[in-house]
């Protein structure tokens, strides 16, 4: 029987159904979480993979520095060393996984696989479709070498609904190399918006050239919907916004159930970043812009007009 290994961290708990779901497609699916030792940084994670009836779970505990891409890469490969025929290991798509995933295809003379948003099985084969060229076309890429490392895009496969279980939780010691235990994390910056997280949030509110330094009108908006805050690359390259919140080709992929554009364009290469949106609102002073041909809803205006509206609007309907 072959056997699926999903790697979990904090920021990506709230992807484990979507994650185990894939998993469960290909084989046995076991659970990895990291822990600076045997009692700590794990139990949440151990509980929402229990959710979504994951029954085992591999507790990685290495001697260095487990925020390191380079040693949660060899908590991988020591879990897939660990378990029988492993055909792949699916994680969260981000740009942390994104290294670690091509240090364990390197490690274990595999494959890797990013942006994932479906995966199958036919006659024996296994299938990853992916967005390329921006999201101008889909591909279908079959898998001839395993173990494989699939980063799967947020919201890009909805989450079955098991029994929960309580899993069972083995403690796995990782002697890292000299390479895994030079690397060090040396500053962590987590910003409390009190705001979802841009990349599993159901609405986001994303800032385009439109709003002219005006990033409170974009900000009030999310707050008052319960939304993320994502920016184009323009408003990235002009500080008015941080790069963490980028939407596009060279930042996040978004798949938001709401996605409302204030003064974006619509280029190919923000697109690319959010043309999974469930339903797209847009709201540009150009009729013409690009992002209109992609949108549910369009509203032709001046978003220092709209917006102001548009939130004070929600906050009556909210009172």
């Amino acid at each position: 029987m072959t056997t699926c290994v999903v790697l979990l961290e904090p920021a990506s708990a709230a992807a484990a159904g979507e994650l185990v779901t894939a998993a469960r497609r290909l084989g046995t699916v076991i659970g990895l979480v990291l822990a600076r030792d045997a009692e700590s940084g794990s139990a949440a994670l151990v509980d929402a993979l229990g959710a979504h009836g994951v029954s085992r779970v591999l507790r990685a505990v290495p001697d260095a520095d487990p925020l390191a891409p380079a040693v949660v890469a060899e908590c991988v490969v020591a879990a897939v060393r660990a378990s029988d025929d492993v055909v792949a290991v699916l994680a969260p798509a981000s740009p942390a996984f994104h290294e670690v995933a091509g240090r364990v295809a390197v490690a274990t003379r595999g494959a890797v696989v990013t942006d994932v948003e479906d995966v199958t099985v036919a006659d024996g084969t296994l299938r990853v479709a992916k967005q390329v060229l921006a999201g101008a076309w889909t591909s279908t890429v079959e898998v001839t070498a395993t173990p494989v490392t699939l980063t799967l895009k947020p919201r890009a496969i909805k989450a079955d609904e098991v029994p929960p279980v309580s899993p069972e939780v083995v403690d796995l010691p990782v002697a890292c190399g000299p390479a895994a235990r030079a690397a060090r994390v040396t500053q962590t910056v987590h910003q409390a918006t009190g705001r979802p997280p841009l990349t599993s949030a159901d609405v986001v509110v994303v800032a385009g050239r439109g709003v002219d330094r005006q990033m409170s009108l974009v900000t009030d908006l999310a707050d008052e919907l319960g939304a993320a805050v994502g920016a184009t690359r323009v408003v990235v390259d002009e500080g008015w916004a941080d790069h963490d919140l980028l939407v596009g080709q060279t930042g996040v992929s978004v798949a938001p159930r709401l996605y409302i554009g204030a003064g974006v364009s619509g280029q190919v290469h923000h697109r690319g970043g959010m043309q999974a949106a469930s339903t797209v609102v847009a709201i540009n002073t150009d009729p013409d812009a690009p992002i209109f041909e992609h949108a549910d809803y369009g509203i032709v205006g001046d978003v220092a007009k709209v917006l102001p509206q548009l939130t004070t609007e929600l906050h009556r309907l909210r009172s």
